[in-house]
């Protein structure tokens, strides 16, 4: 697996829904944040163009988590996604390391993350809808 071609300068590719409010609004926090130099933006929401997602990602997977790519083209989705961008930003830094933490050769808390994640994915169309709300 390669990373998509104009992502080789960075260390990490995100893959965000810019159809979504919900994401939207997250990921124009990550790209305020320091070290966002570091990441590319890739908008696989379905009014955008059809983005290169790189091997093993075909948008509909896309669309239903969140993915991120390093540089390597190892591609991680989920709570190991969001610990991974999160280990980039310095400001995040410390919440990536904690969920990767490894005890006796295990990561505890990423079970414990995905979970949270896992569950939180069915209140994501009603989240959406009050952030944008809000917005207009």
């Amino acid at each position: 697996m390669t990373a998509p071609q104009d992502a080789a300068a960075k260390d990490l590719t995100i893959y965000y829904d810019g159809g979504c409010p919900l994401c939207r609004a997250e990921i124009d926090h990550y790209r305020h944040c320091a070290g966002s130099d570091r990441l590319d933006f890739v908008d696989v929401g379905r009014d955008a163009r059809a983005p290169d997602l790189g091997a093993g990602l075909p948008r509909e997977a896309a669309l239903a988590r969140f993915h991120v790519r390093d540089a390597d083209g190892q591609l991680v989705s989920g709570a190991a996604a969001f610990a991974r961008l999160w280990r980039t930003l310095p400001g995040w830094r410390w919440l990536g390391r904690v969920l990767d933490l490894r005890v006796f050769g295990l990561r505890p808390l990423m079970p414990v993350a995905e979970a949270a994640y896992r569950l939180s994915l069915p209140l994501r169309p009603r989240l959406a809808r009050l952030i944008a709300r809000r917005r207009t």
